[in-house]
């Protein structure tokens, strides 16, 4: 049996993300109604006649229609990217340079001040998620963004805080998924705790299958290359849409993961700022 394989394209020309600056002099935000261009649709005839639908709504019933004409051989998903809220780890770049902070400071688990292995929100990181939580309670009030359908988080412990205040309130499961992690090695803010911590405080996620009790991936003196996130990157989109069933889905994960993801499906290489949340229609093709 043919081994089958998925390409993936960022698309381009629905959200205003897709036009911002490149590198890191800018950092995206969270822009009103997820920056979605005031647009026609081909399906709008059908779907919304006399002009009674949200901007939203008429682009979901697109997307959806779209899946519907791949007949399983083209998909489309609606992807909100979040950024996790500022951590220490941050705070302490922001402190001594990101030349210090590579070749001494990350390898540190803290500076006595504050600590950062698997570094947690600092208190404006969580401000910051609860900037995320407020923009949904408000789209669910006013109907102008839906809220995904699932929620999956990098393991680590700032993803896993930034998910959780985001989504308060709101239903969905969130699922932890290895793969959604930082780029791995060297740096002690991107070792994740074990299962049992991260069971033991979020007893309310999903953790899949597979993911063992300690971290097995991370290395003191090996960082990830650009390549091996890559396939990394390649490797989650394969499993999500291959059993995600839903549409719409969020990613709680990271700078490098998000940059990462931008390379593999060639959108922009734009820079999220902490706690951000950014819009990415993604389309898989079945070439093998």
């Amino acid at each position: 049996m043919a081994t089958r394989t998925l390409m993936y394209r960022a698309v381009a020309g629905y959200f205003l993300h897709d036009e911002e600056e490149t590198g890191p002099e800018h950092r995206a935000t969270t822009q009103p109604g997820l920056g979605l261009i005031n647009r026609t649709y081909e399906t709008d005839a059908v779907f919304d006649p006399n002009g009674n639908k949200t901007q939203w709504e008429r682009f979901v019933y697109f997307v959806e229609h779209q899946n519907q004409l791949g007949q399983g051989k083209v998909q489309y998903k609606i992807v909100f990217l979040i950024r996790h809220g500022q951590g220490y780890h941050n705070v302490k770049e922001a402190q001594v340079g990101r030349h210090a902070w590579d070749t001494h400071w990350s390898r540190m688990e803290g500076d006595g001040v504050m600590d950062w292995s698997d570094a947690r929100l600092t208190e404006k990181g969580r401000e910051q998620a609860e900037a995320l939580n407020n923009f949904w309670r408000e789209s669910i009030e006013s109907r102008t963004v839906p809220t995904p359908r699932r929620y999956y988080t990098s393991p680590l412990a700032r993803c896993l805080e930034t998910t959780k205040i985001t989504y308060s309130g709101l239903p969905g499961l969130p699922i932890v998924k290895e793969k959604l992690r930082e780029r791995n090695g060297e740096h002690t803010c991107d070792r994740r705790s074990t299962r049992n911590w991260i069971a033991s405080n979020y007893p309310e996620y999903g953790i899949e299958a597979g993911f063992t009790e300690n971290d097995e991936l991370w290395r003191p003196d090996q960082r990830e290359t650009e390549e091996e996130i890559a396939g990394r990157v390649r490797q989650l989109l394969d499993d999500v849409f291959t059993n995600e069933v839903n549409t719409i889905i969020s990613f709680t994960g990271h700078s490098g993961l998000i940059r990462a993801l931008y390379d593999v499906t060639g959108h922009s290489d734009v820079w999220v700022a902490a706690g951000a949340m950014v819009p990415l229609l993604i389309r898989a093709e079945v070439v093998k």
